[in-house]
């Protein structure tokens, strides 16, 4: 026996059966498998599991329902519900192989951190029969697990300073360059509007600035909300509504997540990730509704609400990023409640006038599965931005097209990028689904990472 076949024969094979394809699938089955598929009423429903015993007691197969066949995803809880093995498809139907995988390994993903007594589990591995190189995958899955797990962690363990560290750990393995603007010295080097949200809070707030890759290559930045914690400051927060703000966050973890997907895959960039990194806090000191901040660019911002503090430091982090126009400027934050109520907590809705990348998201959403839907910057509403003692008012008090213009705010803090998107994402599943547990999320940055490899490939 060859080794290749001795390692198949240690493998234990899935059946993937549709609902349409379930008759023909049983009938091709041993008689003992058939008549326990028939008695367990199994009909291909998607997320039906059998698993097929032999007369040792050993486990000779799994029957899996994928319903339709038209998700892989499917399979992606597959990892939690199996017993410890070596697993192989031998069919995969019509599904991208790579995706697949990804989906798999998305599914091992727990977060156990506080648990005194964690789930012990035997291992589960998956093999394809084609076998086949899936590091790129296993890089993304493991950026994905990355980011959920900055989102989950409480905010007693992720300050400012913590997210830092989180960042100079994943920056590490790449060589890449870290640089931090601390406390007064963001009032010296020109981040205002960063140091007021930051500064009511005993835990210092920072500007995190990585850098990575050849000088030569089109450069790519990166900006994500790294409010680590919001009480909504003087315009205090309800307690419900703050029950999961451990996640505003959101937008620095899918960034680094985001870039350590580029970097362990080596894509030909010259990347930047800008995060201003507080926490909005309630103190002597605390920003007050009426206040005029001077921004980054030298715009004057009349501050309607201490609760919409993340457009605040973003409008900096961007202004710096726009001085050396870069190819491809992306920024990230849990912004506004007004785009779960427009999009609900799955669909990411996005901002550009670059028509060009505009449809390589949205095409690449649909077919990696992490759905965006692009929103107009509606040029109109931005005169609810009026302000009468200063440039710009930071949020519209008429209260209608919320995410809407807090887009049109971030805009005017960039000028000279070739291309600008704005990402308002919710980073968080509210329910499990298979691959995406309850809790923190990557959003949007499967798809994105398909758009930028594509457009700067090797």
């Amino acid at each position: 026996m060859s080794s290749n076949d001795q390692t198949k024969s240690n493998q234990i094979p899935i059946v993937l059966i549709t609902e349409a394809n379930c008759d023909p699938a049983l009938a091709d089955l041993p008689p003992a498998a058939r008549g326990l598929a028939i008695a367990s009423r199994f009909t291909g429903k998607a997320g039906q599991s059998l698993l097929v015993v032999g007369q040792a007691g050993d486990l000779e197969q799994v029957l899996f329902g994928v319903g339709k066949g038209d998700d892989f995803f499917v399979v992606a809880d597959l990892a939690q519900r199996l017993p410890g093995g070596e697993y192989r498809f031998d069919d995969l139907l019509d599904w991208d192989r790579n995706l697949t995988m990804l989906a798999l390994l998305m599914g091992t993903y727990r977060f156990d951190r506080y648990k005194t007594a964690p789930q012990k589990t035997e291992p589960v591995t998956f093999q394809f029969q084609d076998g086949g190189d899936y590091t790129e995958s296993a890089h993304i899955a493991a950026s994905v697990a990355r980011t959920r797990s900055l989102v989950n962690t409480p905010s007693s363990d992720m300050g400012p300073a913590e997210l830092a560290a989180a960042a100079q750990d994943i920056a590490k393995p790449f060589d890449a360059q870290i640089r931090e603007v601390i406390g007064d010295d963001l009032l010296k080097e020109g981040f205002e509007m960063i140091h007021a949200v930051g500064r009511a809070s005993s835990r210092t707030p920072r500007l995190i600035d990585m850098t990575w890759g050849n000088e030569s290559h089109p450069k790519v930045t990166l900006v994500g909300k790294g409010v680590c914690f919001d009480s909504g400051g003087l315009d205090i927060k309800p307690s419900s509504s703050m029950l999961l703000m451990k996640k505003d966050m959101g937008g620095a973890a899918n960034v680094l997540g985001l870039a350590q997907m580029i970097m362990s895959n080596q894509l030909q960039v010259r990347l930047r990730v800008l995060i201003p990194a507080v926490e909005n806090s309630i103190s002597g000191n605390a920003f007050r509704p009426g206040d005029v901040l001077k921004s980054y660019k030298g715009l004057t911002v009349e501050i309607e609400n201490t609760d919409a503090e993340g457009r605040l430091v973003l409008a900096d982090a961007l202004a710096l990023a726009d001085e050396e126009a870069p190819d491809l400027l992306i920024d990230m934050a849990t912004l506004t409640g007004a785009a779960r109520v427009a999009m609900g907590p799955e669909v990411v809705p996005f901002y550009s006038e670059d028509a060009d990348f505009v449809s390589q998201v949205s095409q690449a959403g649909k077919t990696v599965q992490d759905p965006v839907w692009q929103l107009p910057l509606w040029q109109p509403y931005a005169e609810g931005l009026s302000s009468k003692v200063a440039d710009v008012m930071h949020t519209s008090p008429g209260g209608f097209a919320g995410s809407i213009t807090a887009a049109l705010f971030l805009q005017k803090f960039v000028e000279k990028a070739k291309t600008w998107a704005h990402f308002d994402i919710y980073a968080w599943n509210p329910k499990d689904r298979p691959g995406r547990p309850m809790g923190g999320e990557a959003m949007a940055i499967r798809a994105l990472y398909q758009v930028i490899k594509a457009r700067y490939a090797k």
